[in-house]
């Protein structure tokens, strides 16, 4: 009911904004084809272990493993239907149901966890070794102990969580799509907070990064398209900057000081922090339709994204939601970017 609204008033400052900066150092360096059928959304880098997982979607779910170095393929996870990874603890976990946990050196299966809801995202906080299990229906949270796999307790978060992020300090931050704001979960309590509220400011928020050590977070959001620079210390919005249309994630890279947000349009957006409360779009780099996920390597400082070649979008009937167009056949592909 209010998107049209949000979308009115935030034109004028948007119109004034600078143009999208389309040189820069950043490039695609490699683009490698794995084919396989199934759809897929999240994707992760394990630093540490070398292994870039990838979830596929449909009537061949599974999770299929790489080395993130090479890209050669490595194992796979048959009949395991989940949406995301994350690994912590030793242990790797997938946002499926049930949620499958195994050994994050030796790929050994360990169990399956049962859990509620329709799990979708999923997020792994350092600071006490624990895994959010994210779903866009109740319990729109479940948190379980990496260490064992033991559920420890479910929240509510009062609407669609898409990205989480952590302080590293006992804060969670989860952005909720369908609300116009960012949960802030106490990771002690497993209870909400607070809330930092971007209505008026943006909408549809599905990526979400931070700057621990400056409190910043960058949730990248659809309505309109604009990564929003919010300070977690008092709530306030420092920076809207414009991105490309449809991102589906948002990372940060400390070392660098730049987050990053990719957009099924096509683009992926580099914002650098100048300082605590500058921000501007460094670059907007031109990537395949349909990468509108990633992961960031912090060894290398590489991006990865995924997609593959796409066939005519389909008519949208009257009543029904605008449809995502068809994969071509065994064109999935992963791309790598850096400088």
């Amino acid at each position: 009911m209010h998107r049209l609204p949000l979308a009115a008033c935030l034109f004028a400052s948007l119109a004034a904004a600078p143009a999208l900066a389309q040189s820069g150092s950043y490039k695609v360096l490699s683009d490698t084809k794995v084919g396989g059928a199934g759809g897929w959304d999240y994707i992760y880098a394990d630093s540490a272990d070398r292994k870039l997982y990838i979830p596929r979607m449909g009537g061949s779910s599974r999770i299929t493993i790489f080395n993130l170095d090479t890209l050669a393929p490595i194992a796979e996870f048959p009949e395991t239907a989940g949406h995301g990874v994350a690994v912590i603890a030793g242990h790797g976990f997938s946002s499926s149901k049930p949620v499958a946990m195994w050994d994050a050196k030796t790929l050994a299966p360990i169990k399956t966890i049962d859990v509620d809801g329709r799990p979708d995202g999923i997020f792994a906080d350092p600071f006490n070794d624990r895994v959010y299990i994210l779903s866009h229906v109740s319990p729109n949270a479940t948190v379980i102990d990496a260490k064992d796999g033991k559920v420890l307790g479910t929240i509510d978060l009062g609407g669609a969580p898409e990205q989480a992020a952590s302080d590293g300090k006992g804060h969670v931050y989860i952005d909720i799509e369908d609300k116009a704001s960012i949960a802030v979960v106490d990771a002690r309590t497993m209870k909400v907070a607070g809330t930092i509220s971007l209505a008026g400011k943006a909408d549809g928020c599905a990526g979400l990064a931070i700057d621990a050590k400056n409190s910043i977070l960058f949730a990248t959001c659809r309505e309109p398209n604009v990564m929003t620079v919010v300070s977690i210390k008092d709530s306030s919005v420092l920076a809207t900057l414009l991105i490309g249309k449809g991102s589906d994630g948002a990372v940060f890279n400390p070392s660098t000081l730049e987050a990053f947000s990719t957009q099924g349009d096509g683009t992926l957006t580099v914002v650098k922090e100048t300082s605590p409360t500058s921000f501007a779009v460094e670059q907007t780099l031109t990537t395949p339709p349909g990468a509108r996920t990633l992961t960031l390597d912090t060894k290398t400082g590489h991006i990865l994204t995924i997609t593959s070649e796409l066939g005519p979008t389909p008519a949208t009937l009257p009543g029904q939601r605008p449809q995502r167009p068809p994969m071509v056949p065994d064109t999935f592909q992963i791309l790598v970017i850096g400088k």
